[in-house]
């Protein structure tokens, strides 16, 4: 009985051994499928830096506006319809404003009286002649001979026209009044002055704001 166990245990041993050598022989290990995918680091974010405007110098505030900023750190006014740049210059404004040529505005340039000279002359008489001196656009003046008038209003055209006055020893002061600019301004005219013998004594132009006066003083030795 003790043998045959001990030949059924030897045979059960060696059947199982020569499984498990079997099966370790057959094993293969599957290695893993290259599908081509590759991992990716996610991006940084863009950084954007603010756009910082810098403050206009000469801006006058207004006293009446809400009250605001001019040092802007941020997104551009969206509804801003005209192209900006966002860095200002300070001096560019400065150089504008020197390269700038002022308007020949009336209040500035033709609001003064304007001095035509003295001249003198043995001459009994004289002879004053003016005509506008542009296109003719309705210019209107009243002369004044010593302060006083002797001529109320006269319309100046392309023809000349005049008068004629007695000198009378010493100083004799003639003042043409521009009565108004006609439709270009200002009052200008073309005028001469003749002696008895049709001498010239003198020629100049006026340019007058209204109300101004042109003076030419004609001196009697």
């Amino acid at each position: 009985m003790k043998t045959y166990l001990y030949i059924l245990a030897l045979v059960l041993t060696t059947t199982l051994g020569y499984s498990q050598n079997e099966f370790r022989s057959k094993f293969k290990a599957i290695p893993p499928v290259d599908t081509g995918y590759k991992a990716q680091k996610p991006a940084a974010p863009l950084r954007t830096d603010p756009i910082i405007v810098a403050p206009n110098l000469f801006k006058k505030s207004d006293p009446f506006a809400p009250p605001s900023t001019n040092f802007q750190i941020g997104k551009p006014n969206p509804m801003s319809m005209t192209p900006k740049t966002d860095f200002v210059n300070p001096g560019d404004e400065v150089r504008d404003r020197m390269n700038k040529k002022e308007d020949p505005v009336e209040g500035i340039v033709y609001r003064k009286n304007q001095n035509l000279g003295d001249f003198k002359t043995s001459s009994r008489s004289a002879k004053v002649w003016y005509r506008d001196a542009a296109y003719v656009d309705g210019d209107q003046i009243r002369v004044y001979l010593n302060d006083v008038v002797i001529q109320q209003q006269v319309n100046l055209n392309s023809d000349f026209k005049g008068f004629e006055i007695e000198l009378q020893p010493g100083f004799n002061k003639i003042d043409f009044e521009a009565l108004n600019q006609g439709s270009s301004g200002p009052n200008t005219a073309e005028f001469k002055v003749y002696d008895a013998e049709n001498n010239l004594i003198s020629a100049s132009q006026w340019n007058l704001g209204t109300g101004f006066k042109a003076t030419i003083i004609l001196i009697k030795e």
